[in-house]
């Protein structure tokens, strides 16, 4: 017998909620909605049809697979994202680092170009050319599929002629100077990546998550080449984890760089550490 839209939300809740999952009414809506192809009106039909892939959409989120690698999408500041397990899923908390951005650069004009290292989805990248209308970007990411994924979100949201997206490892192969650089790097120390939350440790890519042993190996390699890639004036914004803002601030006194400040996130976590260069 074919299950209606109110069983199968009654159902689903009551499992995802045996399972651990943290919001389990909102995602039994969202996955159900996904399985109709419509959007919330879709359940206002309590008597209507659940079709057979719900089933399967719910096993992948019994797994503990992420909510928005089964959509196959994440909205992030105005955008919207195509997502897959090959890069980190866009989080709220990364949209500190835009919110730092417009902080230190009121005049929208003064930012001409944008750097995003690790750009993954292109979350960040996308969101600053939003905000900044006369700039133009680089995205690098070390991933191939990483990177074609990006330019793909970069057409979907309208950012084709003012975004390129490169392959490479960091700004090795980079010259020249950007106004704004954005960077969510690896920072999660070696040996807490598997005590993650189970959508986090089993879902998704090790490579944008292990910062080595103390999380920091990967600032200590960006840090000292700032000078050479940042404008008179500029600024590079760094997402940090949660207890390493005094760290990482260390490693900017250590390599000569300028002011630095951090912004907190909605939880009051310091997430944003904002280094601006010194003027011309």
């Amino acid at each position: 017998m074919t299950e209606s839209v109110s069983a199968a939300l009654r159902r689903a809740s009551a499992a995802l909620l045996a399972a651990g999952v943290e919001n389990p009414g909102r995602e039994a809506r969202l996955l159900l909605r996904h399985a109709l192809g419509s959007g919330p009106e879709g359940l206002m039909e309590p008597e209507r049809a659940v079709p057979g892939c719900f089933e399967s959409l719910l096993s992948r989120r019994l797994a503990r697979e992420p909510m928005a690698l089964i959509l196959g999408r994440q909205g992030f500041w105005n955008l919207d994202l195509e997502v897959s397990p090959d890069t980190l899923i866009p989080r709220a908390d990364s949209e500190t680092l835009i919110e730092a951005a417009l902080a230190a650069f009121p005049d929208r004009s003064a930012v001409r170009s944008v750097l995003d290292l690790g750009t993954g989805t292109g979350a960040l990248l996308l969101a600053a050319l939003a905000e900044f209308p006369g700039a133009w970007g680089v995205g690098v990411e070390l991933a191939p599929v990483a990177a074609a994924l990006a330019g793909r979100n970069a057409r979907r949201n309208g950012f084709a002629e003012r975004a390129m997206i490169l392959c490479g490892y960091w700004d090795a192969s980079l010259a020249g100077r950007f106004d704004l650089i954005l960077c969510n790097p690896p920072y999660v120390p070696t040996g807490c990546v598997a005590g993650l939350m189970p959508e986090v440790a089993q879902y998704e890519p090790r490579l944008a998550l292990d910062g080595g042993a103390d999380g920091l190996s990967a600032y200590r390699v960006l840090l000292p080449s700032l000078p050479e890639r940042l404008s008179p004036g500029g600024a590079a914004i760094f997402e940090l984890g949660a207890g390493q803002a005094e760290a990482v601030a260390a490693l900017v006194a250590a390599a000569g760089l300028g002011e630095v400040h951090v912004r907190r996130d909605l939880a009051e976590i310091d997430r944003a550490l904002v280094v601006r260069s010194r003027e011309g």
